[in-house]
């Protein structure tokens, strides 16, 4: 079997998470219950899922909690930004550095409550890991801060629309950079959604940066965290101590501006930015425990609820324009995911 470097789950927001943390959207392996248990080291080292253990029929009775867990994860990711849209007042960078800071408080809670300090205190005894980590950070703070962005300035759309280039995304990453090869299904869906963007930026006159900046900034998140022999949830306990210290630095220099939203506008508000954290933690929980029970290739159609929750949430319910050029864009890249999707399973059931 072709090692399945290339699939990475998201966030997000996002929360893709991450997760989540991806959000989305939210950036995480489909190895995931493998590299929770990964030692940490000063060597970076590609972790490679038992195959013959995860193709194993699994329990009636495990494969439902997996799909209850996986499930909510991704409709958290899904419908995640009606939460940043009740944090419309509050400027997208101010939820971002609140975001950063409440998650990694919540996120040490849990990791204190697992006992896996040892696995904390580990990773940071280790420079490159470190140093490695501080580069998805950056990253993963980037990406949530253009999607808050892009949610609450009416581009909830295009934002969708990068969440489902992303796994394409993921794909030429791993030509790219882990030496994969591409069959030949990956290689028309690639080209369709290539086509999709073309078409979109030709006919609709507006080239699609929110969407691809997205999908490559998760996407390269994916990557370098596919190489770190860290667990998902302990990686981003670092991530977000690492700029912790900013977001304080920052929210603190607003405060004396007297600029600031928290603890000036109302509890409600107060509430919810403080609500960030637990936002970002519960989804990557319910992830890695869903991914622990299910099969790669049901998580990795699983994937794709995140981004259709924003496009339902953005058409239909915040009632954003959706021209035909857009719909013809969207055809193209859901025809893609279709090729990819079927490719993935195929060769996954076949133990290639």
């Amino acid at each position: 079997m072709q090692d399945r470097k290339h699939i990475f789950f998201t966030e997000c927001e996002s929360g893709f998470g991450s997760a989540e943390l991806v959000e989305g959207q939210p950036r995480l392996d489909v190895a995931l219950s493998r590299l929770e248990a990964a030692p940490t080291s000063n060597k970076l080292s590609i972790s490679k899922p038992n195959m013959t253990t995860d193709l194993a029929p699994k329990p009636k009775s495990e494969s439902a909690f997996g799909l209850l867990y996986a499930g909510s994860a991704f409709l958290i990711w899904g419908l995640i930004p009606v939460y940043w849209k009740a944090l419309g007042v509050v400027p997208a960078l101010e939820i971002t550095m609140h975001r950063m800071v409440w998650s990694f408080l919540f996120i040490m809670g849990l990791i204190l409550l697992q006992r896996r300090r040892h696995e904390f205190a580990e990773v940071l005894k280790n420079g490159l890991m470190l140093l490695t980590l501080l580069s998805s950070a950056i990253l993963v703070s980037a990406n949530w801060l253009l999607y808050i962005w892009a949610v609450n300035n009416n581009y909830l759309l295009q934002a969708s629309l990068g969440y489902y280039i992303n796994p394409l995304v993921n794909v030429v990453l791993g030509l790219l950079f882990l030496q994969e090869r591409l069959r030949k299904p990956q290689i028309m869906a690639v080209l369709l959604a290539a086509g999709g963007v073309l078409y979109l930026t030709v006919s609709y006159g507006e080239f699609p940066w929110i969407a691809l900046t997205l999908a490559l900034s998760f996407g390269f998140y994916g990557l370098i965290r596919k190489v770190a022999p860290v667990g998902a949830l302990v990686g981003l306990a670092v991530e977000t101590m690492l700029l912790s210290p900013p977001a304080v630095i920052y929210l603190i220099y607003l405060n004396s501006q007297g600029v600031d939203a928290f603890l000036r506008v109302s509890l409600k508000l107060d509430l919810l930015l403080v609500g960030c954290g637990p936002l970002t933690a519960a989804p990557l929980l319910f992830f890695t425990l869903g991914a622990k029970r299910l099969h790669l290739s049901t998580l990795g159609l699983m994937q794709y609820i995140g981004p259709s929750g924003m496009f339902l949430l953005a058409v239909f319910y915040y009632n954003e324009p959706f021209s035909t050029i857009q719909v013809w864009t969207f055809a193209m890249i859901w025809a893609a995911l279709a090729f990819y999707s079927t490719d993935s399973v195929i060769c996954y059931r076949r133990g290639k």
